[in-house]
């Protein structure tokens, strides 16, 4: 059983910036659709996780961008499986160019969720052969939090809509990272390269749903570090939620 996935790449003019860089949303785009085929090779895939009416959600991503790869560089995207961890799932990838040399890092952290009832569960059906326990970053994404003591500013809201949406009716996971971007000070999203991000997803975006996006930045050791926070504007039939939480350094 094939316990890495391989998928060669070029990069193409619509998944970079103005500088011509790999956008970071883009690489999640590679990263979620790399997940999925390997899911499908083991086993576990959409269509096999439908059958017990789960699927997976992504919960905790960490990505270092140790150098983002450029318009139409190729590039080979690489994936494997890494097993549980408490309540979790774990996956990691690897961005390389031609030579071999490592361009993108990134670990996830997944819950199996029952589809009906938005409760976790366990049903999967895991091959221990389809395990690879090597690590892109030594340790799993933790808790990301606004500082307690940031000075918090609304920076700009969303009506989440059309454009927002993944085939399962709610906001993918690639989006709230452009939502951030969108909203830290093009002063250091236009002129640094992210060199870093960890993002928590909390609870799920759902058309018509309004978000909140709050920013909180610095300057420490040459970097700018940011945290963009979503929020769900309360409703007569919910109270405020957290969306997602992210911390960004450049």
């Amino acid at each position: 059983m094939m316990d890495r996935f391989e998928q060669n790449l070029m990069i193409p003019c619509y998944d970079t910036d103005v500088s011509k860089l790999l956008k970071p949303s883009s690489f999640m785009n590679y990263a979620q659709e790399a997940a999925n085929l390997h899911a499908s090779v083991l086993g576990f895939g959409y269509d096999d996780m439908m059958v017990t009416r789960s699927a997976w959600v992504l919960s905790r991503m960490h990505v270092k961008f140790l150098r983002h790869p450029v318009w139409r560089e190729k590039v080979r995207i690489t994936t494997w499986h890494k097993g549980p961890e408490r309540l979790f799932y774990l996956r990691d990838f690897k961005l390389t160019d031609e030579k071999g040399e490592t361009l993108v890092a990134a670990t996830t952290s997944w819950l199996v969720v029952n589809i009906d009832t938005r409760r976790i569960t366990r049903e999967v059906g895991l091959d221990e052969s389809g395990i690879c326990r090597d690590n892109a970053i030594e340790t799993s994404c933790g808790k990301v939090q606004m500082p307690a003591d940031a000075d918090r500013v609304l920076s700009g809201t969303h009506a989440a809509s059309y454009s927002d949406l993944d085939m399962n009716g709610h906001v993918n996971n690639a989006v709230y990272l452009i939502w951030a971007m969108d909203v830290v000070n093009p002063e250091i999203s236009m002129s640094r390269p992210l060199k870093e991000m960890m993002i928590n997803f909390n609870h799920e975006v759902k058309p018509g749903d309004n978000v909140l996006l709050y920013t909180a930045c610095s300057e420490a050791d040459g970097e700018q570090v940011c945290f963009v926070e979503g929020m769900i504007a309360a409703t007569e039939e919910n109270p405020e939620r957290q969306a997602f939480c992210v911390k960004l350094i450049f």
